[in-house]
């Protein structure tokens, strides 16, 4: 005799269906935390429009465009977050890959030295760039390293700051990219893509690379928010990108700079939900699937004699 039973029934019974009880603490919690991270927000919004004597307008984002130097700093921090974010890429992921497979007794090194920049202060790392950036045209005028120090700090765009930012993005990325590699078997994967005849270019870029598609991501993004949010390294060594041209039309300009500066929250904001949406997209869909085929499976046929 065959028997249909339905997924529910052969599981628990299902719970007494019961009034919920108001949770008032997260009320609480949850108006506490809105008055914390968007009253100041708010308050920056209404100062931005808020002009005395013309009431509500939109002036100070309408001026923003066309203000000096916005566009040059701009395009130079955008410039130093793209070339940031594939240095430490590129650094950072073949070693790791390497020290996971070849030598993991390396890999308490490497994470001491890519957790060092978290030790030294800002101030510290920028003095000390200075010092050599003084002392190295001097002691290198006849040399071909004097060309080296001098392209190195060109304004359009300064190697020297780049390799600052490489250094301060080195922590978080590297725990990041570890964590990604820690949720992989990735000695399995490696060795059956050899087995398949795959060489190792082709290994990391087809199958290592879009494993660690959400690490890779929040990479790119925690690079780019340091780099769009940096102001000391930028400010002592004497350049310009966007965060320090803020501060510089703050002193002249003060709801233009607020306006700017709610710009990049919204526009900070804006990446992160992207970034969130597109590493949800790929894990939500064989989700949706396992719950659509659940759905229209037959009934369990038990076989009773």
């Amino acid at each position: 005799m065959a028997a249909l039973t339905s997924p529910t029934a052969a599981g628990r019974p299902p719970k007494p269906a019961g009034r919920r009880r108001p949770r008032v603490w997260r009320g609480i919690v949850g108006i506490v935390a809105a008055v914390y991270f968007l009253g100041p927000m708010a308050f920056s919004v209404l100062f931005t429009v808020n002009v005395p004597g013309e009431g509500l307008t939109l002036s100070s984002y309408r001026g923003i465009f066309g203000a000096e130097g916005f566009g040059s700093s701009l395009r130079l921090t955008l410039e130093l977050a793209a070339a940031t974010i594939a240095v430490t890429m590129l650094l950072l992921v073949p070693a790791l890959i390497a020290v996971r497979l070849s030598a993991p007794r390396l890999r308490v090194l490497v994470e001491v030295l890519c957790s060092l920049p978290l030790v030294v202060p800002a101030v510290a790392l920028t003095a000390g760039i200075s010092s050599v950036l003084q002392w190295g045209p001097d002691d290198f005028a006849d040399t071909p390293l004097f060309e080296i120090f001098n392209s190195a700090q060109n304004p359009g765009f300064p190697v020297v700051l780049l390799l600052a930012y490489v250094l301060m993005a080195l922590p978080l990325a590297y725990r990041t990219l570890d964590a990604g590699l820690r949720a992989l078997d990735l000695t399995t994967l490696v060795e059956a893509a050899r087995n398949c005849g795959a060489n190792w270019p082709r290994t990391v870029v087809q199958v290592i690379l879009p494993n660690l598609r959400g690490a890779l991501l929040n990479t790119a993004f925690l690079t780019l928010a340091l780099v769009l949010g940096e102001y000391t390294v930028a400010s002592i060594l004497g350049y310009r990108p966007f965060a320090v041209w803020i501060v510089s039309i703050g002193g002249s300009d003060a709801q233009m700079s607020v306006s700017v500066s709610v710009l990049s929250l919204v526009l900070t904001w804006a990446l992160l939900v992207l970034l969130a949406t597109a590493g949800r997209g790929r894990s939500a869909r064989p989700a949706r699937r396992t719950r659509d085929s659940a759905a229209t499976a037959p009934h369990t046929v038990q076989e009773t004699s």
